[in-house]
């Protein structure tokens, strides 16, 4: 199976395109190119629409990688008729429900420059983020809330690149996640680089600019664990 050209990756903001159906499996129907983001790293699968050319709409509930590091399962209801293999199809986000994904994950990686430990896990939604860190120290919810809203009010541009392997390898500080390791052994890693204040590898889709989150609340601090505290966010804004 060819890979599917992941459009997400390098134009973020695009909502919609044209694309050929690869293959179908049951609910799942693979696509030549999509905008559509795998569930991985912590950030949803993103859901949208297959318009097909009789103007059809079928709905994607979900989406996940499939066997491949390039591979995108489409995952439509199982009741509704899937489109024909080799058809062209126009794909379409739901592009509210992603966008505050882009805001909550770039929001997560400013975090993880306020609080300077080492990450153990984390998950964001539509509506709020967390992020869980190795430290045995109490952080004070304030005093976090405070500074990273003041990092994302100055406006801080935000890029995705790639660097090589060699490079990562030889910078082993940018991994700040202890039990998700990048993936290696093709030869470049992608990085999101937040201006300077904040750099690490990450497949996931981001804001082009700080300011584009909007003001956050830290919701709560957690002990969960001697070393292991949770920081949960949520918008300033309703959903």
């Amino acid at each position: 199976m060819p890979p599917t050209e992941l459009l997400f990756r390098a134009e973020p903001y695009t909502r919609t395109c044209e694309a050929r159906v690869s293959a179908v499996d049951g609910e799942a129907v693979r696509l030549d190119r999509t905008v559509f983001y795998p569930e991985g790293g912590g950030q949803p699968g993103d859901t949208g629409i297959l318009r097909t050319d009789d103007g059809t709409e079928i709905a994607v509930r979900n989406t996940r990688k499939g066997e491949g590091a390039d591979d995108v399962l489409h995952l439509i209801d199982p009741d509704s008729a899937p489109p024909a293999p080799g058809s062209r199809v126009v794909v379409e986000l739901d592009w509210e429900r992603r966008y505050r994904h882009m805001r909550m994950h770039t929001c997560l990686h400013l975090l993880s420059a306020v609080i300077d430990a080492p990450v153990t896990g984390g998950q964001l939604s539509a509506e709020k983020g967390r992020l869980d860190f190795d430290v045995d120290t109490k952080l004070d919810k304030a005093a976090v809330q405070d500074e990273l809203n003041a990092l994302i009010a100055r406006d801080f541009a935000v890029a995705a690149r790639w660097i090589s392997d060699e490079a990562l390898a030889a910078q082993p500080e940018l991994v700040k996640t202890m039990r998700v390791k990048p993936p290696s052994g093709q030869g470049r890693v992608r990085v999101i680089d937040v201006d300077g204040i904040d750099l690490q590898p990450c497949g996931g889709t981001h804001v082009a600019r700080t300011g584009e989150i909007g003001p956050v609340i830290v919701r709560k601090i957690e002990s969960k664990g001697r070393h292991n505290r949770r920081v949960s966010l949520a918008f300033g804004d309703p959903a």
